[in-house]
């Protein structure tokens, strides 16, 4: 039974690491924008080298990062923790809050891809566009979605591996070595 359950968390790991990936060539590029768009702002040549609806790319490419970083980030323990009075405790009383913050983090996950879905359609039926490129808003929403389910994925397979379920994919190593 936990053959395929540690498959699937093995494909869910390896998902999250491909949009990171993406989230950061979207990085690059809007940062790449940013940069031409400022330079030729500077030198004089906006008609030459900047490019239109600047500020939507930007925007839209900064949730997309954003969305596309965290469920890799989550998975490897990289989000921000005190460790003061942490690693003092007994390994059960460490298991309960790392298990009890990622079952707070998966509800949140749930509530914030629902309300993200609501948006999404709420713009797709407004008809709502960015300003310069006439780019319909709902596409942004659409993408970050993408970031977003793999985001709650990423939340129950941590989920299944706190609870014995599971495993984590072979030779998979976590930032901060909470393993328990």
């Amino acid at each position: 039974m936990t053959l395929p359950i540690n498959a699937l968390i093995a494909l869910i790991f390896n998902a999250a690491l491909w949009i990171a990936v993406f989230g950061g060539v979207a990085l690059a590029a809007i940062a790449f924008i940013a940069t031409l768009n400022i330079f030729g702002r500077v030198v004089g040549f906006q008609d030459l080298v900047t490019i239109p609806g600047d500020f939507g790319l930007v925007g839209i490419g900064t949730a997309l990062a954003v969305f596309f970083f965290l469920p890799w980030c989550f998975l490897k323990a990289g989000h921000v923790s005190v460790d003061i009075l942490f690693k003092r405790l007994p390994k059960a009383m460490q298991w309960l809050i790392v298990t009890l913050s990622d079952l707070i983090l998966t509800i949140l996950w749930v509530v914030l891809s629902h309300r993200l879905w609501l948006s999404m359609i709420a713009e797709k039926n407004n008809i709502d566009v960015t300003y310069v490129l006439s780019m319909p808003l709902w596409w942004g929403y659409a993408l970050c979605m993408i970031g977003a389910s793999i985001g709650c994925l990423a939340c129950f397979a941590k989920l299944l591996i706190d609870f014995r379920f599971g495993q984590y994919p072979k030779g998979w190593v976590i930032d901060s070595k909470k393993v328990f």
